[in-house]
């Protein structure tokens, strides 16, 4: 017998028109309607933050089996015996090889944009380009910043203990630090360089409002400190891990906070295009 949908199935294309009206009474815009553009637009940026989220979880997996492989080095009593530096190398190159996907990645959502955009009428462009400060906030990129120096923090107090093991995984540590700050860099300049893609009032409020969020989205804290939790705790002695379960009570109750002290994105974009 041939093969037939069920009765229930939803197409593709009308599941992401329902994500996009979602999308929109989410952020308060309850008076448009999406359209094909906006939808199109919505659904390259939900692909690319799956793959941005899968890319971050291959990062950990990768430090992980890099620490793993590196402790099956035997070391000489005291620790004096250096490491087999393949590992850290393999590791540094997984990192290159995720910051170009990344940016493949980015590539790909700006290229959908200038799709949208080539297939409008007309443009209508912001007077005043926002800019990070407009569309991250500054509580955001002070919490952001902060966390990731306190996980670095963590790394390089641990290169102090006098043990191969634990000086090994802060080298991992740090270069995984090392790659989140740069694909939150390559990502951020991504954000504010990329072209507006509007055609009236309020299709410009939409796009401000997808910026923002995009800007938002490159808190990466969990991943920052994730890799010192699972590559440092174990090892570790215990007044590192009692400095690193006080920062990591201090970061989660700032991460409550930082969003409940801040505007919601809506009320961000509106501020950004009252600019004039």
């Amino acid at each position: 017998m041939p093969d037939r949908a069920l009765p229930d199935a939803v197409p593709p294309a009308r599941a992401a028109e329902r994500w996009a009206s979602a999308w929109l009474a989410q952020h308060d815009l309850t008076d448009d309607r999406p359209t094909p553009l906006l939808t199109a637009r919505l659904t390259a940026r939900r692909r690319a933050r799956l793959a941005d989220h899968v890319l971050l979880a291959v990062l950990i997996i990768v430090a992980a089996l890099a620490q793993v492989y590196g402790g099956l080095t035997p070391s000489a009593p005291g620790g004096s015996e250096a490491r087999q530096p393949m590992p850290l190398l393999i590791l540094i190159a997984a990192v290159a090889g995720l910051l170009l996907v990344q940016s493949l990645s980015d590539w790909w959502v700006r290229r959908v944009d200038r799709r949208a955009g080539a297939a409008l009428s007309r443009r209508a462009a912001h007077p005043v380009q926002p800019g990070w400060r407009a569309l991250l906030g500054l509580p955001h990129a002070l919490f952001t910043a902060a966390t990731l120096t306190g996980a670095a923090a963590l790394a390089v107090s641990a290169l102090t203990i006098r043990d191969s093991t634990v000086g090994y995984a802060a080298l991992i540590t740090l270069v995984g630090l090392a790659g989140v700050a740069a694909g939150l860099v390559l990502r951020l300049r991504d954000v504010l360089l990329r072209p507006i893609v509007a055609e009236d009032e309020t299709s410009l409020m939409a796009d401000v409002v997808m910026r923002v969020e995009d800007a938002r989205d490159l808190n990466r804290t969990t991943v920052a400190w994730v890799l010192p939790m699972v590559l440092l705790f174990g090892s570790a002695p215990g007044w590192w891990k009692v400095a690193a379960l006080g920062l990591m009570i201090l970061w989660l109750v700032a991460l409550f906070l930082v969003p409940a002290r801040t505007p919601p994105i809506a009320t961000v974009a509106r501020q950004a295009m009252d600019v004039r």
